[in-house]
This record gives C-alpha cells, structure tokens and sequence, in this order.
C-alpha cells in the first residue's frame, strides 16, 4: 500500500487555502470500522469476461465507519465552506464541489490518508491507493434546487473505485437516499432505453449508521444515484476515489466526460500526469519482463499497449467534439 503519485506540491492558479482550518490529526478525526459484509461483481450479474482486467473483484460494502464524531463535524463544516465553489454536473447532477482538496487542507489530507486507504485495500481485496488526478479526491454533491429533482441521475461513475461517505447526517433527512441497483450496467443501459429506470426490488438503499460513514463502490461498475429529497434539507456526501496500483489492470476511467465538468486549468495537467503514470507502469512492466525471440509485430504491439493510455488520452483532448458525462436516465427528469 502507498501512493501512485503525491498530491502535486503547487496548486492550480485561482485556489487558495481555507483559513483558521484544524489540521488533519487520525487519532481525534478517524473511527475505522471495516464493514460487516461486502458484495462481489458476480453477484450483480457480471461474468469473468467482465471482471477479468478490473480493479477489485467487490461490488459494493455494507456501511464503514470512517470519521469519529469530532471528524464529521470537521468534514460538515468544511463542506459548508466549500459551497460557495459548487459548479454544475455537466447536465447529470446540479451543485457539485470538485477539486476541494486544493482549497482544504484537511479535506487533502484526509482524502490521502493512509489509514483509510488501508482499510479501503482490505475491504475491496486489492492494492489501491488514492486517485492519481485529484478532482476524484474529496468530490461533494450537494442537493439540488429542485426539490422534486433527484441529487444525481442513474449512472456509473467516470474512475473506477471510491467510497461514497454521509456528510449530512442522515437522521435529519426526508430522503435524498444513495441507492445502488444489483444488476450490470448493461441491464442498466437496456432499461434506459426503453424508457425505464431500475425496478426497485432491485434497488438497494444502505442504512448508513450516522454522518461520517460510508460504503466502499466500484463506482465503475455499479450503477447508483441520489434519489430526490422528499422535504428540503441540506443533503451533502462526499466521494473519495481510488485506483488500482497495477496498471496492467483496466484504466476503468472516463477522464472525456470530465471536460464539461471540470476546470480546464487544473483537469489536462491531471489528466495528462494520469496518463503518464500509467504508461510508466506499463514500460517498467516492458522492461523488466519483456522476453528474446520475439518479431517485430510483438514487439510493436507490446509497446503499443504500453502506451496505449497516452495515445488514447492525446486523441480525446484533441477531439473538438462536444463532451457530456453519461448516465442512465433518456428523459430530462
């Protein structure tokens, strides 16, 4: 367990520090508690075929315990102060909070915490270590305008792992429930087109215990949403997201549906340090093991794969075709 990349040491032009921020301390702010049960891929409907490249076998936890009581009343105020920097969803999700860990201090630090990320490995069975391109660490939906419009539609989510975490306390919410459907995203895609979303005898609502508890998602894999509030009220999570640390493994990324979301000042330079990372796994992996005797057809397409998330990476950035983030709902509502 460890880093893929360090946090970057500069930050990005136009954020600066939180001030009169507590710093991050585990001992006073963590609570971990592994969960009690943890569902796989296959029980979704996934076969080998779709599981065989992928970051972790698990589909989804039961609730985990991340934060103490002291932690979730830090994370609450944070995210209230991190408000006023909410963008819209690209069309899948109003108010959002993206790239708060150049701005928070103890959102950053809590976000690369070692301690979590352990537990984290535990629960999805894997080597992981927090997200290469730090717009998936700390990301905060917040709930929306409409008060009859859901926080987030149906979709999977654009990086492969992340726990979805109760910044608001649950308790005082007239729903706003996250909620995951047991199937593949395929039955997800095939219901969409005809009009329809999951059925909800196939929809799963966790019973998160209290604010600073979370579930482990393969959010690549498990199609979720936050449902709509039934009375206002403040509703806020945060997702903090992972990625596996054998980058032989599927990227499981979206990073192109990330253009209409994020700031360009800060996604290419993460996207391009993703890239980066993942190719340098790749060659190492090249250098050490790649065997005599091989033709030249071989060894192209060796290093073609090697390099293969550069290559896709540039084509996307280069592509002036409009960018959308995906999800699961045909209709506007």
């Amino acid at each position: 367990m460890g880093l893929a990349l360090p946090f970057p040491a500069r930050r990005p032009l136009g954020y600066e520090w939180l001030d009169d921020e507590p710093e991050f301390d585990p001992a006073v702010h963590l609570a971990l508690e592994a969960p009690a049960s943890v569902t796989y891929l296959e029980e979704f409907g996934y076969g080998p075929e779709d599981t065989v490249d992928v970051a972790s076998p698990i589909a989804v936890s039961g609730p985990i315990r991340i934060l103490s009581d002291e932690g979730a009343a830090v994370m609450l105020g944070t995210a209230q102060r991190l408000r006023p920097f909410r963008n819209t969803g690209g069309g899948r999700i109003e108010n959002l909070v993206r790239c708060g860990c150049y701005r928070s201090r103890w959102l950053r630090d809590l976000c690369m915490s070692p301690d979590v990320t352990g537990l984290l490995c535990d629960v999805f069975e894997a080597e992981i270590a927090p997200h290469t391109m730090p717009v998936h660490l700390g990301h905060m939906n917040f709930e929306p305008s409409d008060p009859d419009a859901a926080v987030d539609k149906w979709h999977h989510d654009t990086l492969p792992l992340d726990y979805v975490m109760m910044v608001s306390d649950p308790a005082t919410l007239d729903g706003g429930e996250f909620e995951y459907f047991v199937g593949t995203k395929a039955e997800a895609a095939e219901l969409a087109d005809a009009g329809l979303t999951p059925p909800r005898d196939r929809v799963v609502i966790p019973d998160f215990p209290g604010p600073g508890s979370a579930v482990a998602l393969h959010g690549n894999m498990v199609v979720h949403r936050g449902a709509a509030l039934r009375t206002p009220g403040e509703r806020i999570t945060m997702v903090n997201g992972y990625v596996s640390t054998d980058t032989s493994r599927d990227d499981q990324s979206r990073t192109v549906d990330l253009v209409p979301v994020d700031d360009h000042e800060v996604l290419y330079t993460e996207w391009a340090r993703h890239a980066a990372w993942r190719a340098r796994g790749r060659l190492d992996r090249l250098i050490d093991d790649l065997e005599f005797g091989i033709d030249p057809a071989a060894a192209s397409a060796a290093l073609t794969e090697a390099v293969g998330d550069v290559r896709r990476a540039i084509e996307e950035m280069n592509n002036d075709a409009p960018a959308e983030i995906h999800h699961y709902e045909r209709s506007s509502g």
